[in-house]
């Protein structure tokens, strides 16, 4: 009789110490499974753009040179008719991050900043210039210069920006939803992201 409570226990035990490692195996290959499965999630996203804009602007480009010291003054100037395509874009293959397999945490560590592409097609109207202070190329380069600090300027004041945010974070909850479905946390640094709309501070 003992014999046969001796096998059982025995029979029972290898039982269990198999169940246990079966289990520990099989969870291993599930975090395996959910990491690379993270990882291709995020490589996937590529480089997004997000927002596209177009400007309609007048520039006025003025330049005075004094000539003789103060006694003769040449002066050229121009109008810059501007049509500009603008494009905002992030680029999520540079974003940085964390994948803790152990604890399954997802830690988005850093976002890229937004890549903004100004395109302008410029047509010059009214150039007149001094025979003493004729166009040149630096003029040219300095009304491109100053073509662009005015549309970024411009951009500052629209909402392209923050419909470019917008579009991001509709990305990012993506990432959210999968760590989500899979049992894991997504966490900006150092802060838990318990729901989509928590994924604000990832804007700020």
């Amino acid at each position: 009789m003992r014999k046969i409570l001796f096998g059982v226990i025995l029979t029972l035990a290898c039982i269990l110490i198999f169940n246990y490692f079966f289990e520990k195996k099989s969870e291993r290959q599930q975090l395996k499974e959910s990491s690379t499965l993270i990882r291709e999630q995020i490589n996937n996203v590529g480089k997004l753009i997000v927002t596209e804009g177009h400007f309609a602007e007048v520039y006025k480009y003025e330049d005075v040179k004094e000539v003789l010291g103060n006694l003769i003054k040449a002066e050229k100037s121009a109008l810059v008719v501007i049509n500009a395509d603008v494009d905002i874009a992030y680029n999520l293959r540079e974003i940085h991050y964390e994948i803790d397999s152990l604890n399954k945490v997802l830690t988005i560590k850093n976002i890229p900043d937004p890549e903004i592409k100004i395109s302008p097609d410029l047509e010059y109207y009214d150039v007149k210039q001094d025979y003493l202070n004729l166009f040149e190329a630096e003029d040219y380069n300095l009304i491109k210069e100053g073509v662009k600090k005015m549309l970024l300027n411009k951009i500052e004041t629209t909402s392209l920006k923050t419909n470019a945010q917008n579009r991001l974070l509709s990305e990012l909850s993506k990432f959210f939803i999968l760590t989500n479905s899979l049992g894991w946390t997504l966490q900006y640094n150092e802060i838990p992201i318990n729901n989509i709309s928590e994924l604000e501070v990832i804007k700020n």
